[in-house]
């Protein structure tokens, strides 16, 4: 149990570095995080793709580029978007394909914690 405290509290931290980072780019670049924040809005918006079918093709460009960051990010984001945890497993075979076995360690464990915390913490708050 302590393991998945740790693991939790790794998911936890990741993203709130992630939310004090941007806090302090927008403070010391407001122009250049304003045009960023419109831009990503305008990229995940809907259109001819659905939001999830956008989270799941970030998801399988962050395991790609190992950026674990973006990684539980867009974990977070399939799955509020209403991913299922066999479509996500579906983006990492996918990204394997091409991201041979960097990319599917860091998708059997990262993204799989991801979902374990991200899954529990949307059925606690439902």
């Amino acid at each position: 149990m302590e393991q998945q405290e740790q693991q939790d509290h790794f998911m936890e931290m990741a993203l709130q570095d992630y939310k004090e980072g941007i806090g302090y780019f927008t403070q010391k670049m407001p122009k250049i995080a304003k045009t960023y924040n419109a831009f990503t809005e305008a990229c995940f918006a809907k259109g001819k793709l659905s939001q999830k079918e956008k989270q799941m093709i970030a998801l399988g460009i962050s395991v790609f580029a190992q950026d674990e960051y973006c990684m539980i990010y867009h974990t977070k984001g399939c799955l509020d978007q209403g991913c299922t945890e066999d479509e996500i497993h579906e983006v990492i075979g996918v990204t394997a394909a091409f991201g041979g076995g960097a990319a599917m360690s860091q998708g059997v464990t990262l993204v799989q914690d991801a979902i374990s915390e991200f899954s529990d913490t949307n059925q606690q708050i439902q």
